[in-house]
C-alpha cells in the first residue's frame, strides 16, 4: 500500500464524500467557468490539505465529524487553488503537476478572474454558514502568504537573506496554509481554543519542515543522477546556501553572491556552488534543522490519546521529510 493511501485509510469515506462537495462548491452559472473548474478538479494532486483537516478534526474530537468540517476542507482547497492559479501567472509558468496551467490554456486575463472567483467562493462558503472562526483563520493565512511572497521578492533583489528572514518567509509562504488546515480541522469540531492553537502550531512546524525538504531537493540527484540547482538558477536563497554564506571567508562569500547574481544560468558555475555548499556543511545543517521541526511537530501529537487518526498524522509528518519528490 502506498504511504498516501495508508494515511488516508481512516478517513477514506470522508475523502470520497468531500470530492462531491468540493465539485459542488465551484459550480457557476457561467459555462466557461464550469469548463475551467472541471479541468481544475481533474488535475488535483494528493489532496494533503483536506487530509490534514479531516485527520485533525477526528483526532481532537475522538472521531466526531461535522458538516462544518467538510466546509472547512472545501474552503482550504478553494483558497489554495486560487493562490496556485495566481502563482502560475506571477511566475509565468505554463505547467503544474504535468498539466498545462490555466494561464497557458486560457491566458492571463481569464486565469486572474478564475483565481478571484475561487477566492470569493471560499470566503462566501464561510460567511453563508456563519463560520467566522474558520473565516478568520483562512483570511489570516491569505494575508501572510501574500506578505511572505513579497518579502521573498524584496530580499531576493539584494540576496541579503538571514536565517531569521528565511524562516519568516517560509513560515508565511508555505507553513501558514498547513497551519490553517490544522487549525480549521480543530475549529470545525468546536475544539477548545488551546486545541485550535496547538493544531495551528503543529501545522506550522510541519509546513516549515516540508519547505526545508523542498530546499534540499535542489542539492540531491535527480533521475539522471544530477543535482537540479533550480533554486540557484532562480536566485532563491534557501537554507543550505544561507548557511554556507554565513560560514565561509569574505572571499568565498563574494564568489558565492557573484555566482548567484551573475552566473546563475551558467551550468558549470551552478555545479560549483552546489559542490561548495555540500563541502561547507550546508546540507548536514539543513537536515538537522528539518529534523528539529519534525520532532517539535511530533511532540505536539504525542500529547493526544492514541487513535488511528493520530497514527495517520504521525505517518504524514514522517512522510513529509522522507519523501523523494
Amino acid at each position: 500500500m502506498k504511504i498516501v493511501e495508508k494515511i488516508k485509510l481512516p478517513i477514506q469515506d470522508e475523502m470520497e464524500f468531500f470530492e462531491v462537495k468540493f465539485k459542488a462548491s465551484m459550480v457557476s452559472k457561467v459555462s466557461l467557468l464550469n469548463r475551467i473548474t472541471h479541468y481544475i478538479v481533474r488535475r488535483k494532486g494528493k489532496q494533503m490539505r483536506p487530509m490534514f483537516v479531516f485527520l485533525v478534526a477526528k483526532m481532537v474530537s475522538n472521531g466526531d465529524f461535522k458538516e462544518k468540517t467538510y466546509r472547512g476542507a472545501a474552503i482550504i482547497e478553494l483558497i489554495h487553488t486560487a493562490t496556485l492559479v495566481h502563482d502560475d501567472i506571477v511566475d509565468d509558468s505554463n505547467r503544474r503537476r504535468g498539466f498545462f496551467s490555466l494561464n497557458a490554456l486560457w491566458k492571463n486575463k481569464i486565469a486572474v478572474l478564475v483565481g478571484d472567483f475561487l477566492l470569493s467562493k471560499g470566503l462566501l462558503l464561510s460567511i453563508d454558514n456563519d463560520d467566522f472562526d474558520i473565516l478568520k483563520i483562512i483570511s489570516t493565512a491569505v494575508r501572510e502568504m501574500s506578505e511572505g511572497e513579497l518579502l521573498q521578492i524584496e530580499k531576493a533583489r539584494r540576496l541579503d537573506i538571514t536565517e531569521e528572514v528565511y524562516f519568516d518567509i517560509i513560515r508565511q509562504k508555505t507553513a501558514t496554509l498547513i497551519a490553517a488546515c490544522c487549525g480549521i480541522g480543530a475549529a470545525s469540531v468546536d475544539a477548545d481554543k488551546e486545541d485550535v492553537e496547538n493544531m495551528k502550531e503543529f501545522g506550522q512546524l510541519i509546513g516549515i519542515a516540508f519547505q526545508i525538504k523542498d530546499d534540499l531537493f535542489d542539492y540531491t540527484d535527480d533521475k539522471i543522477g544530477k543535482p537540479t540547482g533550480i533554486d540557484i538558477k532562480e536566485q532563491k536563497m534557501t537554507l543550505p546556501l544561507i548557511y554556507s554564506l554565513n560560514n565561509c571567508t569574505n572571499k568565498e562569500k563574494k564568489w558565492l553572491i557573484n555566482s548567484v547574481k551573475r552566473y546563475n544560468k551558467d551550468i558549470n558555475r551552478v555545479k560549483e556552488v552546489i559542490s561548495f555548499v555540500k563541502k561547507n556543511g550546508g546540507i548536514e545543517y539543513t537536515v538537522k534543522k528539518m529534523k528539529e521541526y519534525q520532532k517539535r511537530a511530533l511532540d505536539i501529537l504525542y500529547k493526544y490519546p492514541d487513535s488511528e487518526y493520530k497514527d495517520s498524522l504521525i505517518i504524514m509528518v514522517n512522510y513529509v521529510i522522507e519523501r523523494e519528490k
